[in-house]
């Protein structure tokens, strides 16, 4: 496995990061987040051939990779997701502090 950065879309603030850490866990290990660029990008130790799983599930989160092109329809609904899936990880912080 190799240490890989991704840029990744949509990611705001912590609430964006908690989700991205704990929803992402247990298919790719530990996840780092930088909030301090933009875009954002996320470190992960990962195998060339699960990057494609990496990047549907971070689509499915709302937080496509930044090397994607998204039409109107897919960007809109891709911020939509990652709203919720904001609000989702700032609940769920919440709940363990």
């Amino acid at each position: 496995m190799k240490k890989e950065i991704f840029k990744v879309q949509n990611v705001k603030c912590g609430g964006c990061a908690n989700t991205l850490i704990t929803k992402l866990a247990d298919e790719f290990g530990k996840i780092e987040v930088n909030l301090e660029v933009m875009p954002r990008e996320i470190t992960v130790e990962i195998n060339e051939e699960k990057i494609p799983a990496l990047r549907k599930a971070l689509h499915s989160l709302g937080y496509p990779m930044a090397d994607e092109t998204l039409g109107f329809v897919h960007n809109t609904t891709a911020q939509a997701k990652s709203f919720l899936s904001c609000t989702i990880g700032k609940f769920e912080a919440a709940k363990r502090d």
